[in-house]
């Protein structure tokens, strides 16, 4: 390419200069370094929201924080996961919910496209009207990190569960959050939902979408389709104001995120997972040569290959960058680029909470373990996913409470 070539092309800006954009990095750093929750206005405006494979509660999180915002509420009626650890500090930050552990297939069992079952009436009629059902079913069967089940898990088929959680409580509105391998399913599980959705009349879209774009400091795409009842709200037009929702807009980096942190706080939260003699010896390696990729020669030897493609396993992180895809494995350099930029050790569950973009006043618990931590923390949709979406949606969510049937598509 030409000198010339590459002048000619668009530039990235190296820094916050739009007025809007600035201010929007202001609202959401106030948000994650916020140490005290701000209380939500009166109930009687509030947006309803359903939570299925809620894990710990990130995408009710950024709801939540995008009707603060917009000025209303937030009930949720109904919030479910399998996991008791999970559903345990989903219910300590939302007491009021009715968070319960359960199996989503046993609440919502009946075939996708048949007669609702006596007791999915029950809990229709229970719940009441719906504004928001979301959730991220479980990822591990369609991630590319799986060897084994990929693309052919039994439990993609959970995926389905949403269309017929919508078939049974009809919100307005339908989020579901997954990797982007989701869309190659074997069993077709996106295209089978989509349908099931489109049946009951909903218009459906679904994108990929890179996180970064709406201002969460990693690197993470992930699949995300939306369906609306509602006249007023257009799927794709939402996907699409989401995928350039930053347009012009630097990479919210590490430092953004986690520099502000305090370096003597005490507890698992706070501190990094042991690491072991060799390890230790690596991280030497990174900081001693001033490296942020470790040289083949002192990897382990099934990672000696010169074609390998996992240069960021036991890489060190970078102050003006990203963060790598925060996962289940964020306190083992053998796992990811998870070496702190400038501490001899990896991410702590606070940086890492961080970078998912929890904010602090998030009580994840004061005795969890450690294990429990990377587990909710890893497997979280980002909240400030559904901070922007819920601030395109959430005004129009309300406006159709008047208009009824009216607002919503045939």
């Amino acid at each position: 390419m030409s000198k010339d070539s590459r002048d000619s092309r668009p530039r990235r800006h190296t820094s916050c200069s739009a007025k809007r954009q600035c201010k929007r990095c202001r609202a959401d750093r106030a948000f994650l370094g916020r140490e005290h929750r701000l209380p939500s206005a009166q109930q009687r405006a509030a947006i309803t929201v359903v939570d299925l494979f809620a894990g710990c509660g990130g995408m009710t999180v950024g709801f939540e924080e995008a009707a603060r915002r917009a000025g209303h509420g937030l009930t949720i009626p109904l919030a479910v996961d399998c996991d008791p650890a999970a559903v345990a500090i989903y219910k300590a930050n939302f007491p009021t919910s009715g968070a319960r552990v359960a199996d989503v297939h046993d609440l919502f069992a009946g075939a996708v496209g048949s007669r609702l079952t006596a007791s999915e009436n029950r809990l229709a009629e229970e719940i009441g009207d719906v504004d928001v059902l979301c959730g991220g079913p479980p990822c591990q069967g369609h991630s590319d990190l799986n060897n084994h089940t990929r693309r052919k898990d039994p439990k993609n088929g959970l995926y389905l569960r949403m269309a017929r959680a919508a078939e049974v409580l009809l919100p307005n509105l339908v989020v579901i959050e997954n990797v982007t391998a989701v869309q190659w399913d074997e069993g077709g599980v996106v295209s089978q939902t989509s349908d099931a959705l489109i049946g009951c009349g909903y218009e459906v879209a679904g994108k990929v979408l890179d996180l970064r774009r709406i201002g969460v400091p990693q690197r993470r795409k992930r699949f995300v389709l939306v369906a609306s009842r509602l006249l007023s709200i257009d799927p794709s037009k939402i996907l699409a104001r989401l995928a350039t929702s930053m347009p012009n807009h630097p990479d919210r980096n590490l430092r953004w995120a986690i520099g502000d942190l305090s370096l003597d706080r005490e507890g698992i939260f706070d501190t990094p997972s042991r690491i072991s003699d060799d390890n230790a010896a690596r991280i030497d390696v990174l900081f001693d040569r001033k490296l942020y990729d470790l040289p083949n020669k002192h990897r382990p030897e099934c990672h000696q290959d010169g074609d390998h493609s996992y240069v960021s396993m036991y890489g060190r992180l970078r102050w003006t960058r990203p963060g790598q895809t925060i996962t289940t494995g964020f306190g083992s350099m053998g796992q990811g680029r998870y070496v702190h930029p400038q501490r001899k050790r990896t991410l702590t569950p606070h940086e890492a909470a961080r970078l998912q973009t929890f904010p602090d006043w998030f009580d994840f618990g004061e005795k969890t373990r450690r294990g429990v931590l990377a587990t909710v923390i890893g497997n979280a949709v980002p909240p400030l996913l559904t901070v922007e979406l819920g601030r395109m949606v959430i005004p129009k969510l309300r406006a159709a409470r008047s208009l009824g049937a009216q607002g919503r598509r045939a």
